[in-house]
């Protein structure tokens, strides 16, 4: 089968032919059609994802839907001609999607909705189980409350704002001032900067500062701070003296460590139905790209998720 290779950290991906996989037990094999672009596949084509633990050379692609050609012994969910979506490889050994076919592990699947293709299937993934681990695993948001997304225009704050007003919350969202037209048209309040307020679920989508920010504006007396990025060194002491709480992310662990896949497959059957729900959508890139030009893809300029159609 053809794939794309990374053969070195900061060096352009190389089309190659290397062996089409075939399913072992647990395993479904996917004939690919479109694999989503993530700013961690960026990074981890930078060389600048040591956590993702991705060995050279390397498939990569995190994201992907397709079409299943075959399922290996013990898989019962799955029949050959599903359609099929999940965050499947690209980190941690893992073949990844930039290939024309993968086995992957069917517990990290879900059947794609049916009211999209699976261009626009392929991109949900990584965000959304990136907002789903933190919204309602980790905060349990519930009707009712308000909840602020740091960065609700980017890929994973949208799925973050989508998520909680589906839940019936009230969603404000941060962002640049050029961003406030496509915060409000997912019917979140926009704000640039959160500031003399307090939220029940703060969502932090950017790290650094933004973080630090959220202790500030978090709730007192049970409010929860969530972040994706919470990786450097933050002061906690204006969250403890708001006797609020904190959660990290990291969505990679099922991937890396093995343990709690089905947690995955089990959060994108729920993507699908609020999809097919009408209460879920996806914001494309207008640029079209082949498997051969998965370096153009990863070069694209922002504006929507970057697909690469691949069957």
């Amino acid at each position: 089968m053809k794939a794309m290779i990374l053969k070195a950290a900061g060096q352009p991906l190389v089309q190659a032919e290397i062996a089409k996989p075939e399913p072992a037990a647990g395993q479904v094999l996917v004939r690919i059609h479109a694999s989503a672009v993530n700013p961690l596949d960026l990074k981890i084509a930078a060389g600048k994802a040591a956590h993702a633990r991705m060995p050279l050379p390397a498939v990569l692609g995190i994201d992907m839907a397709g079409v299943v050609e075959a399922v290996g012994p013990g898989v019962t969910a799955f029949a050959p001609g599903d359609a099929v979506f999940g965050m499947t490889g690209g980190v941690g050994g893992v073949q990844g999607s930039l290939a024309e076919y993968a086995a992957v592990d069917a517990d990290l699947l879900a059947h794609a909705p049916r009211t999209i293709g699976l261009r626009e299937a392929a991109a949900l993934p990584l965000a959304f189980i990136t907002a789903w681990e933190g919204l309602v695993d980790r905060a349990r948001v519930q009707a009712g409350q308000s909840v602020l997304v740091q960065g609700g225009a980017g890929g994973v704050g949208r799925m973050v704002v989508q998520l909680a007003l589906a839940f019936g919350a009230q969603v404000a969202a941060t962002g640049r001032a050029g961003q406030r037209e496509s915060i409000e048209a997912m019917d979140a309040r926009f704000i640039e900067q959160a500031e003399g307020e307090e939220f029940d679920i703060v969502y932090d989508t950017v790290g650094g500062d933004v973080l630090d920010a959220s202790f500030r504006v978090v709730r007192a007396y049970g409010g929860h701070v969530v972040s994706a990025l919470g990786w450097g060194t933050h002061a906690l002491a204006p969250l403890s003296f708001r006797a609020a709480s904190y959660s990290g992310v990291f969505t990679l662990l099922p991937l890396l460590s093995g343990k709690r896949r089905a947690a995955h497959g089990t959060i994108l059957r729920e993507a699908a139905r609020l999809v097919d729900a009408g209460k879920l959508s996806v914001q494309l890139n207008a640029g079209r790209f082949t498997l051969a030009e998965a370096n153009r893809a990863h070069a694209a300029p922002g504006g929507g998720k970057v697909v690469v159609d691949i069957a």
